[in-house]
């Protein structure tokens, strides 16, 4: 069985076929998509959502979909992630343009965060963040998490910076 996180506006829930559509608009979107890449075609999105859930069935774990509760809408994906050759265990997110400014984002990684920390035992979550995507940057200091050093991805040329912090961090918060 595949955990549900549900918050107070949102349910966190394993990727399926059925999230493909809304799943391509948010890859095909240029503004959403500025800090990942670039828009990307439905078969570039099926591929994406495959390699999500296959890190479900391979890691047991991988990034949610993101549902708002009150219109059972799917906004976006956020959660744990940690690909072969990545710099840390990330916890990562992306909405649709119509869920920015709402808050989601920080709700969802928030509630990501805790599930890494509390369920799959990590001691230090991180965000790889373009250094101008500030939108990104203010979500992950609403966390808590804070700029650690510049990385990199594997096979990818660009600078990013890693976000982070740490299990004793996030309990102290909590406390």
């Amino acid at each position: 069985m595949f955990p549900v996180l549900e918050t107070e506006r949102l349910i966190l829930r394993r990727p399926d076929e059925s999230d493909l559509d809304a799943f391509t608009e948010l890859m095909a979107d240029p503004e959403v998509t500025r800090f990942l890449g670039g828009p990307a075609s439905r078969t570039v999105a099926w591929r994406a959502i495959a390699t999500i859930a296959g890190a479900w069935a391979i890691q047991g774990f991988g990034m949610f979909s993101v549902i708002d509760r009150g219109s059972g809408r799917w906004i976006g994906r956020a959660g744990p992630w940690r690909p072969e050759g990545w710099p840390g265990s990330e916890v990562g997110w992306a909405l649709t343009r119509s869920a920015w400014g709402q808050g989601y984002a920080t709700e969802a990684a928030r509630a990501s965060i805790e599930f890494a920390f509390d369920k799959l035992g990590w001691d230090e979550v991180i965000h790889m963040i373009d250094p101008l995507n500030a939108p990104s940057q203010a979500v992950a200091r609403r966390v808590g998490s804070r700029s650690l050093r510049h990385g990199r991805l594997p096979d990818v040329d660009l600078d990013l910076e890693v976000w982070g912090q740490t299990r004793t961090d996030w309990l102290a918060r909590r406390a």
